[in-house]
């Protein structure tokens, strides 16, 4: 299995061993070890739920900086709907994207564009009967990570277009190069991300072989900035041509909505998820034709890298987009284009060993292990539950007396054994023995 590159990390100087992340990882992939927290790479889906709990600001996100666009001739800013979130009603959309150019970019594609463009060309492979059943949505990364790391079995279900950002790019170039007379590489797309999980992506695609995004810029980097810029601007430029739909992908149900289809689910938060694709494995969502998660509460306005409170974000989506068309984008790009052109694929997390045999025995100790715990999932021993500490120490990565209850037996009994010892020492070397003749 080939290493993937992680936006998500951890600054051990800051960690302070607390174990509030490792209980909240959706793939088990913190450990505190020596009184610091690890993550595992291999089960890691850069959700950025340890970056939202911890206290110490330990974990963080690797992102670009707002001075990487100045490597580019020309600079295009790709907004996510859910920067429109982050601002005041009183501010226009397009009152932001004038604020963009004013940032330093020289145009701004907005992903709501393709996301209107994703919606039609859904809506066509609809119509033609190919898709598995319930189909999953393809747009949040983080997601798509989950299930190649944890529901395999679900990887055809998978929507197969390319998400909205990675389409934006292309049509953003492409426009550049036509306008400007630029080569590709002079051109430099800049994706302003709600969450760490895009960041990951451009550099470790899944759907597709090479990202076109040169760089991710955290929403939170850009926002005070940004608002200092429009507070100034009386005259926007008319640059959004986004209209209700697009910008409605901001939030949890935007994009089912965008279908126009009834027959649906959609849910947020990654606990959510969890428990609805464990419904999905099971077969219980049979008669359902679409399903929506967004990892984050409230959709991608409630990404871990953004500054404003979700639900009031999802609000002010809603209400910027009162008076926006309804009709989705035409695509302007083939649709072959947007399918995906590299297949994602399962990322097991539980090889115990490349030979057969013996990863069937380290089984067998992991269960005889997990038996012998006392099955409560305290996360006192630094995993997060009996189970995968059972794992560790058959990985040679934990012992058994990590647990508090196991080293709190072995120490009653070795004061057990010590006292049946004592008793049995010879008369000269019992100092409570009465040695007299």
């Amino acid at each position: 299995m080939s290493e993937i590159f992680h936006s998500v990390t951890l600054d051990q100087e800051l960690c302070k061993g607390c174990t509030n992340c490792i209980k909240l990882c959706p793939t088990q992939a913190i450990r505190v070890r020596g009184g610091k927290a690890k993550i595992i790479n291999e089960r890691c889906i850069d959700c950025g739920e340890c970056i939202r709990v911890c206290p110490y600001h330990a974990k963080k996100a690797i992102t670009d900086s707002l001075d990487d666009i100045y490597n580019f001739k020309y600079r295009i800013a790709l907004p996510a709907p859910a920067l429109y979130g982050q601002f005041d009603k009183d501010y226009s959309v397009d009152t932001i994207l004038t604020g963009l150019l004013e940032l330093g970019f020289d145009d701004v594609f907005e992903v709501a564009q393709a996301a209107e463009i994703v919606s039609n060309v859904s809506k066509y492979l609809f119509t033609t009967g190919e898709l598995q059943k319930p189909v999953i949505s393809s747009a949040c990364p983080t997601i798509l990570r989950l299930i190649a790391v944890k529901f395999p079995e679900l990887i055809n279900n998978i929507m197969p277009l390319q998400a909205p950002v990675d389409i934006a790019a292309k049509m953003a170039k492409k426009q550049a190069m036509e306008k400007t007379g630029l080569q590709e590489e002079e051109i430099g797309v800049f994706f302003i991300s709600p969450c760490p999980a895009k960041a990951t992506t451009i550099k470790s695609p899944l759907g597709i072989k090479k990202s076109p995004i040169d760089g991710v810029i955290a929403m939170k980097d850009i926002c005070l900035k940004l608002a200092h810029i429009i507070s100034k601007i009386n005259n926007p430029q008319k640059l959004s041509k986004a209209g209700t739909l697009g910008i409605g992908w901001a939030k949890s149900e935007g994009e089912a909505e965008a279908l126009s289809s009834s027959n649906y689910i959609a849910t947020d938060g990654i606990t959510n998820c969890i428990k609805l694709l464990e419904a999905i494995e099971d077969d219980r969502l049979e008669n359902i034709d679409f399903v929506e998660m967004s990892s984050c509460i409230g959709g991608c306005v409630g990404g871990v890298l953004t500054v404003e409170n979700p639900y009031i974000a999802k609000n002010r989506i809603i209400r910027v987009t009162e008076d926006m068309s309804k009709e989705l984008e035409k695509a302007d790009i083939d649709p072959q284009e947007i399918l995906w052109n590299s297949p994602v694929l399962y990322r097991p997390v539980m090889n115990l060993d490349t030979n057969i045999i013996i990863a069937m025995r380290k089984m067998e100790m992991m269960e005889s292990i997990y038996n012998s715990l006392p099955q409560i999932d305290c996360g006192a021993c630094g995993s997060p539950t009996c189970k995968s500490l059972a794992e560790d120490i058959v990985r040679g990565l934990a012992i058994e007396t990590d647990c508090i209850f196991k080293l709190r037996e072995k120490v009653h009994n070795l004061a057990m054994e010590m006292m049946n010892l004592e008793s049995k020492m010879p008369p000269s070397m019992n100092p409570n023995q009465n040695n007299k003749v």
